[in-house]
């Protein structure tokens, strides 16, 4: 019998740290070894992740209760689950997806699903004996190559720089804020464990800063973050970056701004509605206007959700305009769903990626959400939920995937803390860091046949994976060049690059005048539009 042979599975109701019941699950292998994992929970959850089950007809926990979804792992999921190897894991996910049988893990449900395949892959690197970091990285890796994804998607371990709230609003404080999340990311720390001395000092400067200024500096939100009563939006804003520059840190340079705007819940009737500004209310429009004003005032590395779920056309307005200046993260708009995902390269919607494990309900369907993404060259942005425990597997996951960033919640209560420790346990054997790096944007080409040739678009930044090009899905053909200073030379790289890919000489590419320095349209000879996008459609992404 295999090491990694299941045994035995066993869940049981436990608490999270909101008080609320979730699910933990046991695998036992041969020899006597037990490897165990818990299902985090959300409270700012978007409408197509997997759907928790919760006893809502009982008493039990006021109707919070996870008694049925227990009961699915033990009498219906253990079974089918013994004998199977726990190493295996896109074959241990493949069973539970078909013995749920339902879009979105309504039938079993997506906390009994998680909480089974995560422990499947503590069990795997258990058995294996290797971390689980480790275990999960081949995994990435194997899935990867036999699913056609390019090569070296995931080409080592390396350690995320944190992004980590300071002020808390929306659904995670009170809704004392209307925008859910201000945090800070440490851009300029040289390891992690000096960025991990950065937030902590600037969290506690922010705490007198508020008791200073006569908020509530003590009490804390779901994750953390402090949650004073301000008096609007940009007020937290501003004092965080203040908070910072105390700190005896740079603003942008050392300590950059992020925003979790969560817009999908105080979205209603087509409308954005701020309560904590009197009541405002705000088209798609004015709200995309009103975070480029916070970019152009403030040190913003990166915003999430900034436009509501099902506000597409919005997304692709907000990522035109800024998405060769900041990170664009979709959490609701993603949920950690490939389709979505996909639905977002093809319309040059965002640049980056939120992963949570339980919005999807599999370790190996949270793998195909980041492989599309990694060669989409968007940002992985690995996140905890509000509801978490003293499981620590995102941490690995974040490593293992090498992901742009790690979101964990703020550096107090003990389940953020276990997150951030783990991570410096890792780093004592994993010695490559991951400094965050400029975001870069949807290059979608559009085509568009003209005399004299076709005329095509691309936003290019500088930044990314030196002299790349790649096609995507749908014809989205991304390009990110390391530019030299002078803008000719700039050109001519991206020239040089663009005819490489289409196979066309230099000189039939001419840059189109009047265009922005990350806004260039080219003109190409001998190609009509037919043959152009059948040559972005066949691209390989190149190192």
């Amino acid at each position: 019998m295999s090491d990694t042979t299941i045994l035995h599975v066993h869940a049981r109701e436990v608490l999270d740290s909101r008080g609320r019941p979730t699910v933990e699950v046991e695998i036992a292998l041969g020899g006597g070894r037990t490897a165990s994992a818990i299902a985090p929970s959300g409270a700012s959850t978007g409408s197509a992740e997997a759907v928790e089950l919760r006893d809502h007809k009982d008493a039990w926990y006021a109707g919070l209760g996870v008694r049925g979804a227990v009961a699915n792992v033990n009498t219906i999921i253990a079974p089918a689950l013994v004998g199977q190897d726990a190493a295996r894991q896109s074959e241990v996910d493949a069973l539970l997806i078909e013995l749920d049988g339902s879009p979105q893990k309504s039938r079993l449900g997506g906390n009994a699903l998680i909480a089974v395949s995560l422990a499947a892959a503590h069990a795997g690197a258990l058995g294996r004996q290797v971390p689980l970091y480790q275990h999960l990285h081949e995994l990435l890796q194997d899935w990867t190559a036999k699913n056609g994804f390019r090569d070296n998607l995931f080409p080592q371990c390396a350690l995320p720089p944190p992004m980590t709230n300071m002020i808390s609003g929306g659904l995670h404080a009170g809704g004392n804020l209307d925008f859910q999340d201000v945090l800070i990311m440490p851009l300029g720390a040289p390891d992690y464990p000096t960025c991990l001395e950065w937030i902590v000092r600037v969290y506690r400067r922010l705490g007198a800063l508020l008791r200073e200024r006569g908020y509530e500096g003590w009490l804390v939100g779901d994750e953390g973050g402090y949650g004073p009563r301000l008096k609007t939006n940009r007020e937290a804003v501003a004092l965080v970056v203040e908070a910072i520059e105390k700190s005896e840190l740079e603003p942008g340079r050392e300590v950059a701004i992020a925003l979790d705007v969560a817009a999908t819940h105080f979205f209603r009737d087509g409308q954005y509605h701020l309560q904590a500004e009197g009541g405002r209310v705000l088209s798609s429009e004015q709200m995309i206007a009103r975070l480029e004003q916070w970019v152009d005032e403030f040190p913003i590395f990166s915003i999430e959700d900034g436009l509501a779920e099902e506000d597409w056309s919005g997304w692709e307005k907000l990522t035109a305009r800024l998405g060769d200046r900041v990170q664009l993260v979709g959490d609701d708009l993603f949920t950690t769903n490939a389709a979505r995902i996909q639905t977002g390269i093809r319309r040059g919607a965002a640049n980056s990626v939120l992963v949570k494990v339980n919005q999807i309900g599999t370790l190996t369907e949270t793998m195909a959400a980041m492989a599309l993404g990694r060669q989409a060259n968007m940002a992985l942005v690995v996140s905890a939920r509000s509801g978490e425990t003293e499981d620590s597997t995102i941490a690995d996951l974040a490593v293992a995937a090498s992901a742009e960033q790690i979101k964990i919640g703020s550096i107090v209560r003990s389940e953020r803390l276990v997150k951030y420790n783990r991570l410096l346990k890792i780093a004592e054997s994993v010695n490559v860091w991951r400094p965050a790096r400029a975001p870069t944007c949807s290059n979608l080409f559009a085509l568009d046949s003209r005399t004299g040739g076709v005329v095509f678009s691309v936003r290019a930044r500088a930044g990314g994976r030196k002299n790349a090009v790649g096609g995507e899905i749908d014809g989205a053909l991304r390009v990110s060049v390391t530019q030299a200073p002078e803008k000719g030379k700039a050109n001519k790289a991206i020239i040089g690059l663009l005819s490489k890919a289409l196979g066309v000489k230099k000189s039939a590419l001419t840059l189109v005048a009047g265009e922005t320095s990350s806004r260039k349209k080219f003109q190409v000879q001998g190609l009509n539009s037919e043959t152009l996008q059948s040559r972005l459609k066949s691209l390989s992404p190149g190192e």
